[in-house]
């Protein structure tokens, strides 16, 4: 039978051996405390293998073959109501039936206590059969695992410490109706005129004498807005002072019921859906604007911590989207070698001359990469996320101390990484998406073969759950500001790079301490010429504060002017880095992967030293323009 999962080396190898399972496993079990759990690394893999074979044949089986039906039939609102295609209906009735948005949820509340980095692998499988199955998909467990997070994170959920598991959680109810598939989610954030900018949500929640919360305003693109449960960001305080930012501390979250299905059949809507968006692609997934009018709400945390719990979900959702983003790649890909292969051009097949050969080695090669990093960053969030959990259980007990002390790395790699995927993993899926169509030539700008779909759903990736240009922002305020705050340890890193690039016995290791060479040569320059700007500014203030400005007194948003214009150049380099140094650690267990390594090198050392000189060389007239034209507003 066919399956995404066995022809797909690469992916089988995360499933095997390339994620450190015996470390999720311990913690997805609260450390083996539970009594129904299970007992031993061994025996979890064995399961999780299972889960995943399943899902790889339903997924070839249930999805691929339906993929451009779903991108024709799309969705239909009629009545206030939004019936899906006939193929997602068909697709979706056969994950309900095999009980999958049960994966991840603690086996207390009816599931199958799966990691999510099982989840994610599996997300690539539905993703290469349609990108839009995915985004829904991912609206209906993953919802269920937002709202035990919010009830963990706000102090209502209560633990069984001494038998190890959850003894009640605030949202219970309907998260059982979600792993039934009875219903879904979403996150609704996103108002006219304020995207990225989230200061300027105008979206109101007001409280009554009794207490009850109701929230008023309109929110726009909203995925899977015909869902039932609403996860909701409105505003409860006005700004306070000039700092447009301030506006962030004003915003709250709220769980929202869109609508109750009464006994008699008849259901009442408390948010109405106001229309569809018609989009580029992406035609299965429904995208909304929905309208809500003194709506029934149920206050997340406390008022004012709104931003917050959104920050609680969004690097998984980041994470997501990258392994969506590979799942499409993988796709297109299959796609560009199956035609490249039949197409004969000139005497031979056009997969046989050069420059195509090459386009489908570096469409290849960067999915590999892509998918090195984006098993890491799920590790490291998974494990970040649960062993802050794990130490409710272990408090007082022996392993306290390495979790307590193992928690830190964990959050610390994966907030350096989860920009860096998003924005690689997205940008790249156009690209090969690209790609794929100019191999296919005429016939790729058709609708015939396919390969013009995999574009128009490519194209959203580097736009939701934060722009491209949003992590490229991230990834450049973190890395400098690390620098600010440890001077030194950035300079033994450099110094330790530069000594393995020429004396390491190993020639992969050099040629990766050169890439991690040029990565901290642009660090240093964009922080150097960082301080020469603001020392110009310390001119008319006293010496003696100037230690206090220099060591302390940093301000990302006005400060990094030049970091800011190469943010994106930095993120790919940064990105090229840590994949090369994830390969390099997986070349050392797996002496296999060295292929995959050299392969990534030969790719990355010629754009890197490109993109070192275009940093070190480049921006000042751009500067000169906008600071022109923010003299020309002044006056």
């Amino acid at each position: 039978m066919a399956s995404f999962l066995t022809d797909n080396d690469d992916l089988r190898f995360y499933l095997e051996r390339g994620i450190d399972w015996d470390a999720l496993v311990e913690v997805t079990e609260y450390g083996y405390r539970t009594p129904d759990g299970f007992k031993t690394p061994a025996e979890a893999r064995t399961f999780y293998a299972e889960i995943a074979a399943m899902m790889g044949e339903l997924v070839a089986k249930e999805l691929g073959p339906r993929a451009a039906t779903i991108d024709r039939e799309g969705n239909q609102l009629s009545e206030g109501e939004v019936t899906e295609g006939p193929a997602m209906q068909a697709f979706f009735a056969a994950l309900k039936a095999a009980e999958v948005h049960r994966l991840c949820l603690p086996r207390e509340l009816g599931g199958l206590n799966a990691p999510l980095a099982l989840y994610f692998l599996i997300a690539e499988m539905v993703a290469r059969g349609d990108v839009s199955a995915m985004t829904h998909f991912s609206f209906h467990g993953g919802m269920a695992m937002a709202m035990l997070a919010y009830s963990i994170h706000e102090g209502t959920t209560d633990f069984d410490v001494a038998a190890g598991r959850i003894a009640s959680t605030r949202f219970g109810e309907y998260i059982e109706e979600i792993a039934r598939g009875d219903a879904w989610g979403c996150m609704d954030i996103t108002e006219p005129d304020a995207g990225s900018d989230m200061a300027r949500l105008r979206a109101r929640a007001t409280q009554d004498d009794q207490g009850n919360w109701t929230v008023t305003g309109e929110k726009i693109f909203i995925t899977s807005g015909h869902g039932k449960f609403h996860f909701v960001i409105a505003r409860t305080e006005d700004p306070k002072g000039d700092d447009a930012f301030s506006g962030l501390q004003g915003l709250s979250m709220f769980l929202v019921k869109a609508y109750d299905d009464l006994p008699d059949g008849r259901r009442v809507r408390h948010v109405s859906i106001e229309r569809l968006e018609e989009k580029l692609g992406h035609h299965g997934s429904v995208t909304a604007a929905l309208l809500f009018d003194n709506a029934p709400a149920q206050l997340i945390g406390k008022r004012g911590e709104g931003f917050k719990y959104m920050l609680v979900l969004m690097n998984n959702a980041r994470v997501g989207v990258a392994f969506e983003s590979i799942g499409l790649g993988e796709c297109a890909l299959r796609m560009a070698r199956e035609y490249a292969a039949g197409r004969r051009s000139m005497g031979k097949a056009i997969a046989d001359h050069e420059m195509i050969a090459d386009l489908l080695d570096e469409m290849e090669t960067d999915l590999l990469g892509l998918r090195a990093l984006a098993a890491t960053s799920a590790f490291h969030e998974e494990m970040s996320q649960k062993m802050a959990l794990l130490e409710r259980f272990t408090a007082g007990a022996p392993e306290a101390g390495r979790v307590k002390a193992e928690l830190p790395k964990h959050r610390a790699l994966s907030r350096r990484y989860t920009p860096l995927l998003k924005y690689l993993a997205a940008e790249k899926a156009v690209e090969i998406a690209r790609r794929n169509v100019q191999i296919h030539g005429g016939v790729g700008y058709t609708k015939e073969y396919g390969a013009e779909k995999l574009l128009r759903d490519a194209l959203v990736l580097p736009i939701y759950e934060g722009t491209s240009q949003i992590q490229s922002l991230m990834a450049m305020k973190d890395t400098l500001m690390g620098i600010i705050k440890r001077p030194q340890a950035f300079l033994g890193r450099m110094a330790q790079a530069r000594w393995r690039s020429v004396s390491s016995t190993d020639p992969l290791e050099r040629r990766v301490s050169a890439v991690s060479v040029l990565s901290l040569s642009v660090q240093q320059h964009l922080l150097t010429r960082t301080a020469a700007d603001k020392l110009k500014t310390l001119g008319g203030t006293s010496p003696a504060t100037w230690k206090a400005s220099l060591s302390r007194e940093w301000d990302p948003k006005r400060d990094f002017a030049l970091a800011m214009l190469h943010a994106e150049r930095l993120t790919r380099l940064l990105a090229d880095e840590a994949i090369a140094e994830i390969l390099l650690e997986q070349s050392r267990r797996f002496p296999e992967r060295r292929e995959v390594l050299e392969r990534w090198l030969d790719r990355c050392e010629l754009r890197d030293r490109a993109l070192h000189e275009e940093i070190t060389t480049t921006g000042e007239r751009m500067l000169s323009k906008l600071a022109s034209r923010r003299a020309e507003v002044g006056s």
